[in-house]
């Protein structure tokens, strides 16, 4: 037979047990595993796809999208050079804030759901803003981007001993 103070000890077990089940995880809990993504673009109006599957027809526009996936995002509008972005997720300044809560209340449990879960990431940039350019200034623009390289490296060769 179970004395009652067995009963007693046990039930007080569980309860701790569902206490400290709910403590941890304080970034899932505070930010959830997803946040809303921007994408901009001059001109506006430019259609959306991101290689996760989301997409949207015309800028600017905002996705709920998932904080623990990377992703490339690409931007084009009829008359411009499409424009491809990686968008990156990394842990944020309020991610550590809830991973140091967690080891304060809620110890290596917590840690692994937010980090398993995303909350403690943030995708980045967000808003992504793009400017599109027309075929003639996008040549313009490689031109130039062509010769800063060259000054740079002639710089550099300079700069040797």
């Amino acid at each position: 037979m179970i004395s009652n103070r067995t009963v007693r000890l046990g039930a007080r077990a569980m309860a701790l047990a569902a206490v400290a089940l709910t403590l941890p995880a304080c970034a899932t809990i505070t930010r959830g595993s997803s946040q809303e993504f921007t994408v901009e673009s001059t001109p506006p109006g430019a259609r959306v796809s991101t290689s996760n599957g989301f997409q949207c027809d015309a800028t600017p526009c905002t996705f709920r999208m998932p904080r623990k996936d990377e992703f490339r995002a690409t931007v084009s509008l009829d008359g411009y050079v499409s424009q491809t972005h990686e968008v990156s997720s990394g842990i944020s300044g309020g991610g550590a804030a809830g991973l140091a809560g967690n080891v304060i209340f809620g110890g290596i449990v917590g840690g692994v759901v937010d980090a398993s879960s995303g909350a403690m990431n943030d995708l980045t940039p967000n808003p992504l803003v793009v400017t599109l350019r027309t075929p003639a200034e996008e040549a313009a623009w490689q031109a130039a981007e062509a010769e800063r390289a060259r000054q740079v490296a002639a710089a550099a060769a300079g700069a040797r001993p």
